[in-house]
């Protein structure tokens, strides 16, 4: 059984993308040498952040957006068997467009 996960407030949920595993020269990387990637695709977002006259403000970011965010932005769970990461609405650095059709691009080669 699935479940859906809705974060409250102005919080998103966010899956990693993973990096390739070899470099431009061929060089295979190690996972242990690996950084965790700063990049994700947001999967659910919140309905927004409120003010002290209750005013509901939408989010910038949508489900679906390819975004990049801090190194330590977030906390890490494990939902449905996947790890996601939970983070606020500003711990996001910006909103990537074009990236995800590069990505596949890329992928298609193999």
């Amino acid at each position: 059984m699935s479940t859906k996960f809705t974060p409250l407030h102005d919080r998103i949920l966010v899956r990693r993308v993973e990096e390739a595993e070899t470099a431009r020269g061929g060089i295979i990387i190690p996972d242990t040498a690996k950084e965790k990637p700063q990049e994700g695709v947001v999967l659910a977002v919140g309905k927004g952040k409120s003010n002290d006259k209750g005013e509901t403000f939408p989010l910038a970011v949508k489900d679906g957006d390819r975004v990049l965010f801090g190194k330590y932005a977030g906390t890490e769970i494990t939902f449905n068997d996947e790890l996601l990461i939970i983070m606020r609405e500003e711990e996001v650095l910006g909103v990537l467009t074009g990236a995800a059709k590069a990505a596949e691009k890329t992928g298609s080669r193999k």
